[in-house]
C-alpha cells in the first residue's frame, strides 16, 4: 500500500457532463468512453478504495446503467470500496452513477436527486399549417410515427411514452432502494417524484452519507500522506484527434467538422438545457 514512504494511492475517476449525449466533435459520457478508465482505476493501486467525482445533470438512462454496473462489477471483483463525491450536481442519471458508491458525499451547496424520467419535445403542426406546408409521412407500422412533432399530438402516443417512462423509472427506483437500503429516510412519494435538493436535505433523506470533499475524506481514511491519482477518461472526438495530428488529417477529416457543426450545436443546446434545470 505504501511505496517508498510516499503514502497510499487512491485512484480518482471524474465523471463530468451530460450522460450519453455525443456528436462527432463533442464526445459524451458513455460506457464506451469510460470503460477503459474505470478498469484502470480498479487496477492502479493496492489501496482498497476508488474515489469517483461526479458533476452531471443526467442524460441517458441506459448509459447511466451500464456505467453503474461496470463500477459495481469491478468493485466486487477487486474487493474495493467506492467513495463518490458530488460537485455542483449529481442529479437524475448523475445520481444513478452516484449510487454505484458504497458511500456518497457532497459539498454543502451540491444539488442531489431528481430520481425521475423526462421526455421533452416540440410541436410544429400548427406552424407548418400556417405556412402552408404539407407533411407527408408513410409508415409500415401504425406506431412508427409516434410523437412526430409535425403532427397533432395523439393521446395513445402520450400513453405509450408514459408507459415506457414508468418502466425506466421503476428500474431507477429499484437501484436506489437496493444501494441505499437502510439509509433512506423519506417516503417514496417524496424521494421519487423527480424533485432535487441541496446536500443538507439530501443527507437528511439518506440520499448521501455526509458533507465532505474527496481530499478531506481520503485523508481521514488513509492519512495525510495519501495521494490522489486521477485516471483520465479516454480522449475522443474528431476535434481532439485533429488538434493532435493536423498534418495526418486528410481532406475528408478536415471537412467533417464543418458538416458536424449543426449537430454539435444542437447537442450543446440540449446539454445547456439539462444544466439550466438546476440553475447552472
Amino acid at each position: 500500500m505504501w511505496f517508498f514512504g510516499q503514502g497510499p494511492v487512491v485512484p480518482v475517476l471524474r465523471f463530468s457532463g451530460p450522460i450519453g449525449m455525443s456528436t462527432p466533435l463533442r464526445p459524451g459520457l458513455s460506457i464506451g468512453h469510460a470503460a477503459g478508465a474505470i478498469e484502470k482505476a480498479f487496477e492502479l493501486s493496492k489501496t482498497p478504495a476508488v474515489a469517483i467525482i461526479i458533476n452531471s445533470p443526467g442524460g441517458s438512462a441506459v448509459q447511466s446503467s451500464l456505467i453503474f454496473h461496470r463500477i459495481r462489477q469491478l468493485a466486487e471483483e477487486n474487493k474495493k470500496k467506492v467513495y463518490v463525491f458530488c460537485e455542483d450536481v449529481a442529479a437524475s442519471g448523475g445520481y444513478y452513477l452516484a449510487v454505484a458508491g458504497d458511500e456518497i458525499y457532497a459539498d454543502a451547496s451540491s444539488i442531489v436527486g431528481s430520481i425521475g424520467v423526462i421526455f421533452s419535445g416540440f410541436g410544429f403542426d400548427k406552424a407548418i399549417e400556417k405556412l402552408g406546408i404539407e407533411r407527408r409521412v408513410y409508415t409500415a407500422g401504425t406506431a412508427k410515427d409516434t410523437l412526430d412533432p409535425f403532427r397533432p399530438e395523439r393521446p395513445e402516443d402520450v400513453e405509450r411514452i408514459k408507459a415506457v417512462q414508468r418502466d425506466v423509472h421503476d428500474v431507477f427506483i429499484g437501484v436506489v432502494k437496493e444501494r441505499r437500503a437502510g439509509r433512506l429516510a423519506a417516503a417514496d412519494n417524496e424521494l421519487f417524484t423527480g424533485a432535487f435538493w441541496s446536500a443538507p436535505k439530501a443527507l437528511e433523506y439518506g440520499l448521501i452519507d455526509g458533507i465532505s470533499d474527496v481530499r478531506t475524506k481520503m485523508r481521514e481514511l488513509f492519512g495525510d500522506k495519501v495521494r490522489l491519482k486521477v485516471v483520465p477518461l479516454e480522449k475522443g472526438g474528431l476535434l481532439s484527434r485533429l488538434r493532435r495530428s493536423p498534418s495526418a488529417a486528410g481532406y475528408e477529416e478536415l471537412t467533417r467538422p464543418r458538416l458536424a457543426f449543426a449537430e454539435d450545436l444542437i447537442s450543446a443546446v440540449e446539454a445547456r438545457a439539462l444544466w439550466s434545470r438546476f440553475g447552472l
